[in-house]
């Protein structure tokens, strides 16, 4: 297990200045110096009797020299009751402490085999190594606690201080009116200054309440107050470019109309409304996350909660009004335990950039219209934002979902918040929404080890009636947008960011990265990469898919795009091409072949026939297939060049991945040395693999007996240099040929495989 620790919110991003190397096909020689900051081995030997151990656990927290001495025997005191016993004192060498201070900055926690090999080499025993990092660590404790307490001493002076001039300030107040002395009587200034303003909150409240109530029929109630709505301001976002965040938008880079753009904020007659929607709607997702029967009723293989649809009109009449003909209901709730801290997830889900970030298998396009409340006390408790979003599958066989909706957070007692969403589609009603968002989002407990407990419910009305045959199946079931897609999403991308942060690699393996500056490098690269291929696989409304071959769910579909001053793309015109089809083996045995190098020169034709090496690889996850690699090629024509790829794959119970991209070895070289990896071009292509849904609800990616599978093959081919160009149709009939080659070669390798 990754060990626990607060994350940061996700992995920065960026990429808007001049790159280094070319894309798709670059040929590469063999890299050097790849790998830094391997940790030697240590020799050891041992020298003191278990009579001697026993004494030096009894005193182990005597020390008072940084753990730099072990005493055994009894204090002036202890002596005198135990006359028989004699002071024996030993001091560590120069050498010794040196060894050990140097282990303990490398690892302040040392296991068994750790603390044998290290006493074998300094010739001591296993448990005076014990207790002396027991002892530092006990040290380093008191000194952290020290520094923390003169700082607290040292705001509490600046407080008093200011709490001296303030009253010094009243005593001397005056009339502004009459220059004679203020008569507050008993009540203090400020005190007087958070009645009046507390009253001119209660009106606002009143006023608001009495203007919502016209709208949702609700008798006029006293809510818990929300922060004051702050002028109308809209926020800066880096994905108002979306041609340089290909994660969060891609109307730009396709060259089509942005519906998502479209929408504007809201205005001050629709304000009052969101803000009574919000809080209604927060109050409806803690019931749902926290009710069972006969709200929610256990299916019939006990595995997961299904919704009563009565029952639930009978305990919610209000929300967001009826469900419009022809839409469907689809309701889910998951529960599972995440290796981040709850503030650290709250930051996530309310940062747009890094909520997009974090789901981007989820989420094709995102963007906050207006920030209504920022929240109080310099956290998010309050905060209230109108976004629009595109949910996605990543298949062009599934159309991708819009939502224009309020998203609220609100802190429910220490180490308790919650996240909702709304749809706000009944301020504008429009016949082209297809997708209503009812009260869903997530209940954050606070759990111990930096850990916290998520509680995922997703509720949205659907037309789904654009969902091709192949995938119906798994989009009714929910696992296509559901809650567990949501929580399994969450937590491998939590594991994922405990990797970008863990410090004490192993090294056993031959191959792992453990400097710690291009381990960050490479994992960023890696999630641009990923990124990249889920904007570009979905049928967004963004851009249009053009069918060129094929029937029925075998159709090859193609679009293109113009890359211009991108350094993170090579320039000129690339053409993608994407199909998606059925194959009658379990998604996993599927994402073990393609991730596998030994099998890949069976369906990889530009490897054309090479062997395929794994040159360094960094695990970010429990399972081992969660894993980013650097592949080498060596072609099996001597004449030509040995090429580098990079390799992300990464599996969930609802989704698996397998994407990769051509690299540049002098770009790599800078990037496993922690340079910047958003120089270095990338045309990512690769596999997504989801269940197809047959198999009993519930059941895991992982399991054996999980149906058969639906796989999407996409690529991204630079088929000229000159962005001006025009694009031939030998060009699509190459990338067609080379589509359905590697379809076909898949399909006869894993057929052979099954029979």
């Amino acid at each position: 297990m990754i060990p626990a620790r607060n994350m940061p919110s996700t992995i920065g991003r960026n990429g808007n200045v001049g790159g280094l190397g070319s894309s798709s096909g670059l040929t590469l020689s063999q890299p050097t110096n790849m790998m830094e900051g391997q940790l030697h081995p240590l020799d050891m030997t041992q020298n003191t009797s278990e009579s001697e151990i026993a004494r030096l656990r009894e005193e182990e927290f005597d020390s008072t020299k940084s753990g730099s001495e072990n005493h055994e025997g009894a204090s002036g005191d202890d002596q005198e009751q135990r006359p028989n016993k004699k002071k024996r004192y030993h001091r560590h060498t120069q050498h010794q402490i040196q060894e050990m201070e140097a282990f303990f900055k490398e690892c302040p926690h040392p296991d068994d085999k750790q603390r044998k090999e290290l006493s074998r080499e300094l010739g001591l025993e296993p448990l005076q190594v014990k207790f002396w990092f027991q002892n530092k660590r006990t040290q380093m404790k008191t000194q952290h606690e020290r520094h923390e307490n003169t700082q607290l001493r040292t705001e509490n002076e600046k407080l008093r201080a200011d709490n001296m001039r303030y009253r010094e300030a009243l005593s001397n107040a005056s009339c502004p009116n009459c220059g004679g002395p203020t008569a507050i009587g008993e009540m203090s200034f400020d005190e007087h200054h958070l009645r009046l303003e507390n009253a001119r909150l209660r009106e606002e409240i009143d006023r608001i309440s009495a203007i919502a109530a016209k709208y949702v029929g609700k008798p006029v109630v006293n809510y818990p107050l929300l922060s004051p709505p702050v002028p109308s301001r809209p926020l800066e976002l880096a994905v108002g470019n979306f041609g340089a965040q290909p994660g969060i938008g891609g109307g730009e880079m396709y060259g089509a109309a942005d519906l998502l753009r479209s929408i504007s904020a809201p205005t001050e007659a629709d304000k009052p409304m969101i803000i009574e929607l919000a809080v209604a709607a927060m109050e409806e997702l803690i019931r749902m996350a926290q009710m069972g029967e006969p709200l929610w009723m256990t299916s019939l293989d006990g595995t997961a909660a299904v919704l009563n649809e009565d029952e639930y009109v009978r305990t919610f009449p209000r929300g967001i009004g009826p469900k419009p003909t022809g839409f469907k209901c689809e309701a889910s709730r998951e529960t599972a335990v995440v290796i981040m801290n709850h503030i650290s997830l709250v930051e996530i889900l309310m940062d747009v950039n890094q909520w997009s970030t974090v789901f981007s298998g989820i989420v094709s396009r995102a963007m906050t219209l207006e920030v209504l409340s920022t929240g109080v006390a310099g956290n998010y408790n309050g905060a209230l934002q109108v976004m629009t979003a595109e949910f996605q599958v990543p298949s062009p066989l599934v159309p991708t979902r819009e939502s224009y909706y309020v998203r609220y957070c609100k802190q429910h007692g220490e180490g308790t918040w919650a996240v909702v969403d709304v749809s706000l589609d009944n301020l504008r009603p429009s016949p082209a929404v297809r997708c209503r968002r009812r009260p869903s989002g997530c209940l954050i407990q606070e759990m111990p080890n930096g850990y916290s407990k998520v509680t995922w419910v997703e509720h949205v009305e659907v037309d789904d009636r654009g969902v091709h045959n192949l995938y119906k199946q798994l989009v009714s079931t929910g696992n296509a947008f559901g809650a567990k897609r949501w929580v399994a999403t969450l937590d491998r991308q939590c594991e994922r960011l405990a990797s970008v942060m863990a410090t004490n690699i192993p090294t056993v393996e031959v191959g792992v990265i453990t400097n710690q500056d291009g381990r960050k490098s490479m994992l960023k690269l890696a999630e641009r990469m990923v990124i990249s291929f889920c904007a570009g696989v979905s049928a967004s409304t963004a851009h249009t898919w053009t069918t060129l071959s094929g029937t029925g769910a075998d159709d090859v579909r193609v679009m293109t795009r113009k890359s211009v001053d991108d350094p993170g793309r090579p320039p000129g015109i690339v053409l993608s091409a994407a199909t998606s089809f059925w194959l009658p083996v379990p998604p996993k045995r599927v994402f073990d072949f393609l991730r596998d190098e030994n099998t890949r020169s069976e369906w990889d034709i530009l490897s054309n026939g090479g062997v395929v090496q794994e040159m360094a690889h960094i695990a970010n996850g429990r399972d081992t297939g969660n894993c980013v690699s650097l592949l080498r090629v060596n072609s099996a024509n001597s004449s030509q060049s040995n090429m580098l790829i990079l390799q992300e794959s990464c599996t969930d119970p609802t989704a698996s991945f397998v994407i990769y991209a051509p690299v540049d070895i002098v770009a790599m070289n800078v990037v496993l040395n922690g340079g910047d990896p958003d120089y270095v071009a990338l045309l990512p292509s690769g596999f997504a693999i989801l269940p197809d849904g047959t198999s009993l609800h519930g059941a895991n990616i992982g399991e054996a007996a999980s149906g058969g599978s639906l796989l999407t093959v996409a690529f991204q081919i630079l088929v000229d240099s000159v962005p001006t160009a025009k694009l031939s149709l030998g060009s699509v009939a190459t990338v067609n040929n080379l589509i359905a080659c590697t379809v076909e070669r898949i399909k006869a390798s894993l057929s052979c495989e099954s029979a």
